[in-house]
C-alpha cells in the first residue's frame, strides 16, 4: 500500500503519516516513511510518504504509484495528483491555504481544483476545517481528515483509535479521538 499524505507547514502531516505508519507496523506489516519538509515553517509544502507491505524495499513513492493520496488543502492536491495511480483514491481537506507567490500577487489561485481532480479521479472531499472547530480545536482537522482517510487504507477502526491513543499528546487523546470518529463517519 503507498500512501502519500500532503499539506502546508502546520497542518500535521507528519503526525498523520506517522499515526497511519504505526498503525501499519501494529497491524504486521513492514513500513518505511519518507518526509519532505520544504518550507514548512512559512506555510510551505510537506509531503510525506508511507509505504506497507509483507516487506517494504524504499520509503518513496514513484509517480502513479500511490494508491492513497490525503491532501490537507486543494492546491496541494493538484499539485501531487500525477503520484495517484489510476484507480487510485484522493481525500482532500476542502480548503484554501494562498502560497506566497499568491499572497504577493505574482500568481492567482487555480480555480475549480475539485472539479478539475474529479475528471480524471476518485475524489472524496471533506471540510475538516468546519469539524474540528465545531468541536472547539482546530488544530485537529489533521485527525478528522485521517479519520476521513482510514476507511480506504484498511484496519479496524479500534486499531486506529488505539495508535491514535498512544500517538498524539496525552491532554489531547480526548478531543483527537472525536475528531476522528467524526471524520470516520463523514
Amino acid at each position: 500500500m503507498n500512501i502519500m499524505v500532503v499539506g502546508v507547514g502546520g497542518q500535521g502531516t507528519l503526525l498523520t503519516s506517522r499515526i497511519i505508519g504505526k498503525t501499519a507496523l501494529q497491524g504486521g506489516y513492514d513500513v518505511k516513511l519518507s518526509e519532505v519538509h520544504g518550507m514548512a515553517q512559512r506555510g510551505g509544502s510537506v509531503v510525506t510518504f508511507v509505504r506497507f507491505d509483507s516487506k517494504v524495499y524504499e520509503p518513496v513513492c514513484e509517480e502513479g504509484t500511490v494508491d492513497v493520496l490525503i491532501s490537507f488543502e486543494r492546491l496541494e492536491a493538484l499539485r501531487y495528483a500525477h503520484f495517484l495511480k489510476p484507480d487510485g483514491t484522493l481525500i482532500v481537506n476542502d480548503t484554501r491555504i494562498d502560497p506566497m507567490t499568491v499572497v504577493i500577487g505574482a500568481k492567482e489561485y487555480p480555480q475549480d481544483i475539485l472539479s478539475t481532480l474529479a475528471k480524471s479521479h476518485k475524489i472524496y472531499t471533506i471540510d475538516a476545517g468546519s469539524i474540528a472547530r465545531e468541536i472547539g480545536n482546530s488544530k485537529v482537522l489533521n485527525t478528522v481528515v485521517l479519520g476521513a482517510s482510514a476507511k480506504h487504507i484498511g484496519f479496524e477502526k479500534e486499531e486506529w483509535l488505539r495508535v491514535l491513543e498512544a500517538t498524539v499528546p496525552p491532554k489531547t487523546i480526548e478531543i483527537n479521538k472525536k475528531a476522528f470518529e467524526l471524520g470516520y463517519e463523514a
